[in-house]
């Protein structure tokens, strides 16, 4: 990827992003490991950590908003899954709360002026 591209992008993993894994390692044990300083994105380049954003107002490449979407859709299904299974830690009440929130977001990624 060359130095020239004014996109912001997301991580292709969005909804288990390497920020969030390095923040919950970094709340549960103590220890931050540092950051990648390029990362795989949702549009399949490879992009400076910095150029990416999880927050849908922020990204404006449209290939990478779409993944996105897709990804929150794909994992709103998922959590309601598990909070319906037999022996679940997660409730129904939860797993529906989680999962309105990454419909949501979804939503937000969906949104025009990108």
């Amino acid at each position: 990827m060359g130095g020239d591209d004014p996109h912001i992008h997301v991580e292709s993993k969005v909804v288990r992003g390497v920020a969030a894994v390095r923040d919950m390692m970094a709340s549960t044990f103590g220890l931050a490991g540092d950051l990648p300083s390029l990362v795989d994105t949702g549009c399949g380049l490879r992009a400076p950590y910095a150029m990416t954003s999880p927050r849908p107002e922020n990204v404006t490449c449209l290939a990478c908003r779409e993944h996105a979407r897709l990804e929150h859709l794909r994992f709103a299904d998922e959590i309601e899954r598990i909070g319906r299974m037999a022996g679940s830690t997660v409730g129904t009440a939860d797993a529906k709360l989680a999962a309105d929130r990454h419909r949501d977001l979804a939503e937000r990624f969906s949104a025009a002026g990108s």
